[in-house]
């Protein structure tokens, strides 16, 4: 049975990956499952300089989901290649590490890419384009099409590895966004990015979060990860990485079935470590029932009436 999955002129041992900022940096998961089972550990996101994040309250649970707004809070470029590499390289074998990358103007990330682009064990860059561009008027990044396009050219040419371009939700038109980051020269796309929403305390009248509102992921999203890949998966050619609510098996079957490649479980890891492990060994016990050899088939059993 092939569970791998190309993208570029890599190769992920299999189709699991674990969503940034929902696993550290790895480490901190260490004891609590199997990290060498997973196909690839996309990392908290990283900045250039470090940075704290958003006061609390920052976390609240809504029904079948919640709400975070940690505001990116990271140990910064230089912290992250002196401290949390090594124990990654030392400590992985064949688990593919992704930097996830973010910043609040294109030089913020041109500079972070730079820097990791000179690091051997970084498999590959997932760019987080769901930041506000400060010199834009906050828009972010991810909900224009022609800044996607821009950005993700102004990275292809300081990488020469695989550079996945994480999509919004928070768009009207995924198909444009998706056809952007292709045209740009993305390796792969991986959607969606939390959706934006906000919890209001009824006794005190304000919002829960100290920032207002905050990015909505968990089982409620997963129908709109799964729409999205989807749409975007018959738009573009290369690979589609699907994410969004997944808790067991099926939930990634259906991104697979879908037209994603790749999975990445986010939310799930905090109600359950071992989840990764556990959703792998589903999807092959199901590829065996359909006698599937190969990963990259599964899409094509897809029917769509």
């Amino acid at each position: 049975m092939d569970l791998s999955v190309k993208i570029k002129d890599k190769v992920l041992p299999n189709p699991i990956g674990v969503a940034s900022g929902t696993f550290g940096y790895g480490e901190e998961y260490s004891s609590l499952c199997n990290l060498n089972e997973i196909g690839a550990i996309y990392t908290k996101a990283v900045t250039l300089e470090a940075r704290n994040g958003n006061p609390p309250p920052r976390i609240v649970e809504t029904p079948s989901g919640m709400l975070n707004a940690i505001g990116l809070a990271n140990v910064g470029l230089d912290n992250f290649i002196e401290e949390k590499l090594p124990w990654l390289k030392e400590n992985l074998d064949g688990t593919a590490i992704i930097p996830n990358v973010a910043g609040t103007s294109e030089e913020d990330y041109c500079r972070v890419v730079e820097r990791l682009e000179e690091i051997d064990n970084v498999w590959g860059l997932e760019i987080n384009l769901s930041c506000p561009n400060v010199k834009h008027g906050a828009i972010q990044f991810g909900t224009n099409p022609y800044m996607v396009e821009e950005i993700t050219e102004k990275l292809r040419a300081l990488t020469k590895k695989p550079l996945i371009i994480k999509l919004s939700p928070n768009v009207s038109d995924i198909y444009d966004i998706a056809s952007a980051a292709q045209n740009g020269g993305a390796d792969a796309i991986s959607c969606i990015n939390t959706l934006v929403g906000m919890v209001i305390d009824t006794d005190k009248c304000r919002p829960v979060l100290a920032n207002k509102t905050g990015g909505l992921s968990g089982p409620a999203i997963r129908p709109i990860g799964v729409r999205a890949v989807y749409q975007a998966s018959r738009v573009v050619k290369i690979p589609v990485i699907g994410m969004g609510g997944i808790t067991n098996s099926d939930d990634a079957i259906q991104y697979l079935l879908a037209g994603a490649k790749a999975v990445q479980i986010g939310t799930a890891n905090f109600i359950d470590p071992q989840i990764s492990n556990t959703v792998l060994s589903g999807i092959i016990e199901w590829m065996k029932e359909k006698n599937i050899e190969s990963v990259s088939q599964i899409s094509s059993l897809m029917k769509d009436y």
